[in-house]
């Protein structure tokens, strides 16, 4: 019976991972709903599309320098 199943270190890492993300999204929805409180929904937004604008401009930086055009 050896090699049958996915065994526990699979289905142990899946739930694993399905509960940290279900942390993590709790976490940033409670982020966005204080930020949508604070600021305003188009506050908000605005600064939820800097922040992804951000992170997509570290990305692009260290893509560049990977394929050697910086």
């Amino acid at each position: 019976m050896d090699g049958e199943g996915l065994g526990f270190k699979f289905w142990g890492g899946l739930v694993g991972a399905i509960v940290l993300i279900g942390v993590v999204g709790a976490i940033l929805f409670l982020i966005f709903a204080r930020l949508a409180y604070t600021l305003g929904f188009l506050g908000c937004l605005i600064v939820f599309a800097a922040v992804l604008i951000g992170i997509a401009w570290i990305y692009d930086r260290r893509s560049q320098r990977r394929v050697g055009y910086d």
